[in-house]
């Protein structure tokens, strides 16, 4: 089972429940930490609607990491993709994720691809969506590289990277990252 599927329908939202994922979350009492697991107030357009919307670009987005999450011998990581610009654009694939050192040089090989399939995601203004970072938790089959203090991250479809401050530690030869989404799968 996906250690993201234990989350309320609520906070995987679809067209239909955008208001009633706002409505719902606030009667949970939901805190600014349970803000990151991506609940916005509506979801983002079906991937129909995309054709014509741009690609989204780092510019576009604010960047940033969710919550931690770990599940039978992997760590699961959500790196939050939010459109700050004032026009929708879109995001479909993967992004490139490599981890830093504080001197910003790379620590092991950038993350491989999950294989998960994926379709576009179109995201109106301040909307989020979500890519999932793995590895395993702790040295399980191999050792771990030691603690990267940033992610660099590419947005699908984009040549330009911004940096995102995370102590991440890349175990047992373990680095993958699956496709941006709103429904929190990796």
């Amino acid at each position: 089972m996906f250690p993201y599927a234990h989350l309320p329908k609520t906070f995987r939202t679809s067209p239909r429940r955008g208001a009633a994922a706002v409505l719902t979350a606030a009667l949970l009492g939901v805190t600014a930490a349970g803000a990151a697991w991506s609940a916005t107030p509506a979801a983002p357009a079906p991937a129909r609607a995309s054709a014509t919307v741009r690609t989204c670009t780092v510019s576009d987005l604010y960047l940033s990491m969710g919550r931690k999450e770990g599940a039978a011998g992997s760590l699961y990581w959500a790196i939050q993709f939010t459109n700050t610009s004032t026009t929708a654009c879109a995001l479909r694939g993967y992004p490139g994720v490599s981890a830093l050192d504080t001197s910003h040089h790379q620590i092991g090989p950038a993350a491989t691809h999950s294989g998960s399939s994926y379709g576009t995601v179109t995201l109106a203004p301040a909307h989020s969506a979500s890519a999932i970072a793995r590895t395993t938790n702790g040295p399980v089959g191999g050792p771990c590289l030691r603690t990267a203090s940033y992610l660099r991250i590419y947005p699908p479809g984009s040549r330009s990277a911004a940096l995102v401050p995370a102590p991440w530690k890349t175990c047992s030869g373990i680095f993958q990252v699956g496709p941006v989404n709103v429904d929190g799968a990796f």
